[in-house]
């Protein structure tokens, strides 16, 4: 995808052209665990070889997540965070981020705050991508396709075990960048172990032979669950784990780094 007013290439269709496997993308909460960390965090990711990071939009009521990230939302709306103020965190990210970035949420408050202004806010301070898993395909492909495309912000579809075949062959039509494919139908933080239902749902995804790339997220905590996701799509999404993390030690980039590595192997 070009960016329209731009010229430029998208940093996250351009990172899956040069890299086909074993990405690992990490989510984080802005304004967690304190409100001056957002930046922090991100450089510690960038530093330690995440691949692409996403920054989760605090929601107060984040019902696809589990207490962990729910938790975390709480924390950094009690710590002042907003979209305002994270895009005046993001302002000058580009001098020294390289990595795609990405904001993930509600669709709520990106509708409060204006999808159009939304959008500028997105390609004025370097941001690739959004993932809202609220917005049904159906609403952006009317409504908001157009606004997406005209700032070069990617819009990053969800699929689930329950997705029919054909909308996931509708999705990967409308998709650039990559599909999010959500492991299990429960939510975040909650999945404890490969079940042969979830391979089974792998397989079958698999053998769609789909257009774009695809991330595995949730569940994904350790090596050995990023290694089993890699055989199965080109890389994974860890948000929970990293969040666990954060908790116990603050914005720590020694210990950042070290999760990161320790993940990748």
């Amino acid at each position: 995808m070009i960016d329209i007013e731009t010229g430029q290439t998208n940093r996250i269709t351009d990172l899956f052209t040069k890299k086909s496997g074993g990405l690992l993308n990490v989510y984080f909460t802005a304004g967690f665990p304190n409100l001056g960390d957002t930046i922090t965090v991100l450089e510690g990711l960038q530093r330690a070889g995440a691949d692409l990071v996403e920054i989760g939009m605090p929601y107060s009521d984040p019902v696809a997540d589990g207490e962990t990230i729910q938790q975390s939302n709480m924390r950094a709306l009690e710590n002042g965070m907003s979209l305002k103020v994270l895009f005046e965190q993001l302002a000058d990210i580009r001098s020294r981020i390289s990595v795609p970035v990405m904001l993930m949420g509600y669709i709520n408050p990106v509708l409060q705050f204006g999808v159009e202004r939304f959008c500028q806010k997105c390609q004025e301070v370097g941001v690739d991508g959004v993932i809202l898993p609220d917005l049904p395909l159906d609403l952006y492909l009317d409504e908001y396709e157009r606004v997406f495309r005209q700032y070069g912000i990617l819009n990053i579809f969800l699929i689930t075990p329950q997705t029919a075949e054909d909308r996931i062959r509708l999705i990967d039509e409308h998709s650039e960048g990559f599909i999010y494919m959500v492991s299990s139908a429960s939510i975040t933080g909650s999945v404890t172990g490969v079940s042969n239902e979830m391979l089974a749902y792998f397989d079958r995804i698999n053998a769609m032979n789909l257009r774009n790339p695809r991330l595995i997220g949730f569940g994904i905590k350790d090596n050995e669950t990023f290694q089993m996701a890699n055989q199965y799509a080109n890389g994974a999404i860890i948000g929970s784990a990293f969040i666990r993390l954060l908790q116990e030690n603050g914005a720590d980039t020694d210990k950042i780094n070290e999760f990161v590595e320790s993940v990748k192997g």
